[in-house]
């Protein structure tokens, strides 16, 4: 993969692809990235999400956070909404849920005002990249991997944004590095 360094976006992963493929790249990379595209755009061009929903301020529950805001206007919160992620794989793909911090199942206590598990506990979600993961194992190329890389790298760049405003009390399940990791551990077999 010397073609491709540690840091390089989506659109070059995609070039490299169909330059090493003669142009014939497998659908489910397309999957993959395309996904991947969303997802990135969600940071770049703020595309509305249940990630960027939940960043909104004014979705919190200012009051139990202590909020107050200063001179010029910017809000401040002496307590920061305590949430729990969690790494989810299923036969869609990989996501990324958000759980808040209840303390003592009061709903009072919650850090949203409105909290919709249905709506907001998945905070986005990459598809396919479990197929894509055991077929990139078992058959993949350097565009491949790279794309893997790219997918950890991003939902890593979107946990460190969210732990900017947020306390993250816990981080559970396998990130895609690790999931990628027990892969090769079972030998692509990671479905039984």
């Amino acid at each position: 993969m010397s073609s491709l360094n540690e840091h390089v976006k989506l659109k070059d992963i995609n070039a490299y692809k169909r330059k090493i493929s003669w142009g014939d790249v497998p659908a489910i990379f397309h999957l993959v990235s395309s996904s991947l595209g969303d997802l990135d755009g969600i940071l770049t061009h703020g595309f509305d999400s249940a990630y960027k929903q939940i960043l909104n301020p004014e979705t919190w529950n200012l009051a139990l956070l202590e909020a107050s805001t200063d001179k010029q206007g910017n809000l401040t919160v002496k307590h920061k909404p305590q949430i729990i992620l969690r790494h989810e794989y299923n036969d869609m793909g990989y996501e990324l849920h958000c759980h808040p911090v209840l303390h003592n199942d009061n709903e009072a206590s919650c850090p949203f005002i409105n909290w919709q598990p249905e709506s907001t506990q998945m905070l986005f979600r990459v598809n396919s990249l479990v197929a894509f993961s055991i077929f990139c194992y078992q058959s993949g190329d350097d565009g491949d991997v790279a794309l893997i890389r790219f997918a950890h790298q991003k939902v890593e760049e979107l946990i460190s944004n969210l732990i900017e405003s947020f306390q993250v009390i816990e981080v559970k399940g396998y990130n895609i590095a690790q999931f990628y990791q027990e892969i090769a551990n079972r030998n692509g077999n990671i479905i039984t």
